[in-house]
């Protein structure tokens, strides 16, 4: 399949939103990368303890502070409820703070949910060959997603991945309670439950050292999939 073309301009109708914790090295360059094409941004700092808060500000997002660390699951959810009632937002974007998503994909996901009217526009790393997980990583992710598209009756190719767009009526319908890892799984089933039009697109996820020793390690694999299969 062809890429839907990039947006012209900056994107005024979707917020980013960012999970935020001990990303005080890296998250002012995200942010600042993300401005040109998404002005509007919020980070949800999950009690960091390196003052990513403030490195998040002074590059210019929005940041909502919880005072005890509740879990990417749980500052997922709290983004997405700021978006709701404190913005008109059509679309929210779901965004790692680690650099390792592409603003310009992004982008071209909130574009595809205009032209085709989906709700949901799910990133998948797998439905070309420019990401390389590794052979391990790839099979562990690869059970994931089974487990999750038996549990939820969508097929999709990637069932952890951070990069989404969800128009603001499928937003609506999300009440995240899962806090680890499990919550990838529990937004697609909770939007699997509006029967909401989505599609995937896909997206280059780049593994760099410093994401592989933050998120992206094997081990970190392993344990969406425990999470999967006991959340």
């Amino acid at each position: 399949m062809s890429l839907t073309p990039p947006v012209a301009g900056p994107v005024q109708d979707a917020w980013l939103v960012i999970p935020l914790f001990n990303e005080a090295t890296v998250i002012a360059e995200v942010v600042a990368g993300a401005l040109g094409t998404f002005p509007h941004i919020v980070c949800v700092d999950d009690a960091s303890t390196d003052g990513s808060a403030v490195e998040a500000r002074r590059a210019g997002a929005v940041v909502v502070t919880h005072p005890f660390n509740l879990g990417q699951g749980a500052a997922l959810q709290t983004g997405i409820s700021y978006v709701l009632q404190a913005t008109d937002a059509a679309y929210v974007v779901t965004f790692d703070a680690d650099g390792q998503h592409q603003v310009q994909e992004a982008a071209q996901m909130v574009q595809r949910a205009r032209d085709e009217d989906v709700a949901i526009v799910f990133g998948s790393r797998f439905l070309d060959k420019r990401t390389k997980p590794g052979f391990l990583r790839r099979i562990i992710l690869w059970g994931a997603v089974w487990i999750t598209n038996q549990q939820t009756g969508l097929r999709l190719s990637d069932a952890h991945n951070g990069l989404r767009v969800i128009r603001r009526d499928a937003a609506q319908s999300l009440r995240l309670e899962q806090n680890r890892m499990a919550h990838a799984t529990e937004i697609v089933l909770q939007l699997a439950r509006t029967r909401l039009p989505w599609v995937e697109h896909p997206v280059h996820i780049l593994y760099t050292d410093y994401s592989r020793k933050k998120g992206q390690s094997l081990m970190n694999s392993i344990n969406i999939l425990i999470d999967t299969i006991v959340k």
